[in-house]
């Protein structure tokens, strides 16, 4: 409570900093956890026990709130979210097992790139010169990384991008969805939906963990509810143009967890590729935020 009561006497923007900051490290641990459970079982399996854990680490608090926290009129955009969300987490759960993490995490920073491209196609948002500029940098900064010609890319780098452009899709789909809902109930429904729908491919590779698997799957759905917890409350003490940098500190953490653990050393070119992307990624937020001010204040809001 001490700290806790600390805590809320910071400022604003430092509690913002220090709840994204530690969505980071939750984010970036969950790979490791990913890692060190699919070691004795199947990838799809980590997958639907990330989620049902969530639930039951979730489940006091839901019952806290009452059953009012799901309440929606939304069913069809919970479920298309939870659909492609999942095809997602399973690709991006198996690319870790496939390619090193930093490799996998510098990849990962494409998604801002692919969900702008799809706010144009999708939204019928209007990009200008710039963001168009930044977005060339980006997909520069992924070759980067993959380097075709030069080396074959991998099945992992393959499905580490195919997750990364899941992740966009769901995010144009909860930036409809934060229109009406409520950002707990956002959560609940993602691990709620996506129980029963991860369950039916893991029961054809079905195992029971040993005991250490059941420690690292507990962890990272541990980790995983905690960093979505932190990531919400973040954003909603600071605008995400301002949070997004602290994005980039998932690099290095994993890149050391890497190097103790796995005995992985990223190359030249992940640093070089990730900074890359990332730098684009940052710019077309902060472009967003200025647009988005500009409007609100040519509407009197």
């Amino acid at each position: 409570m001490f700290i806790l009561a600390a805590f809320t006497r910071l400022p604003v923007p430092v509690q913002a900093t220090l709840l994204m900051s530690m969505a980071m490290v939750f984010f970036t641990s969950m790979g490791v956890f990913i890692r060190l459970s699919s070691e004795n079982m199947h990838v799809l399996e980590v997958v639907f026990f990330r989620n049902f854990l969530a639930v039951v680490l979730m489940a006091p608090w839901i019952m806290g709130q009452g059953i009012s926290v799901l309440r929606t009129n939304k069913y069809g955009l919970y479920g298309l979210r939870a659909a492609i969300n999942l095809t997602a987490m399973a690709a991006g759960f198996a690319a870790i097992t496939m390619i090193p993490l930093a490799e996998a995490t510098a990849l990962g920073f494409t998604a801002p790139l692919f969900a702008t491209i799809g706010a144009v196609l999708v939204l019928g948002e209007v990009i200008r010169a710039r963001r168009v500029a930044a977005l060339a940098a980006g997909f520069v900064g992924m070759l980067l990384v993959l380097r075709p010609g030069m080396e074959a890319i991998s099945l992992g780098a393959l499905l580490a991008l195919g997750n990364a452009v899941g992740i966009s899709i769901t995010a144009l789909v909860v930036k409809k969805l934060t229109a009406t809902e409520r950002p707990e109930a956002i959560v609940i429904w993602m691990v709620l939906l996506q129980s029963p729908f991860s369950l039916i491919p893991a029961l054809f590779v079905w195992t029971w963990p040993d005991p250490m698997t059941w420690l690292w799957l507990f962890c990272l759905a541990g980790a995983g509810t905690a960093g979505h917890v932190c990531w919400t409350r973040a954003c909603s003490l600071a605008e995400i143009s301002q949070l997004q940098p602290l994005e980039f500190i998932k690099l290095p953490l994993i890149a050391v967890a890497g190097f103790i653990l796995f005995g992985e050393e990223p190359t030249v070119w992940v640093w070089l590729g990730g900074a890359v992307i990332f730098c684009s990624t940052i710019y077309i937020s902060h472009r967003e935020a200025v647009l988005a001010r500009r409007r609100r204040r040519e509407n009197g809001g």
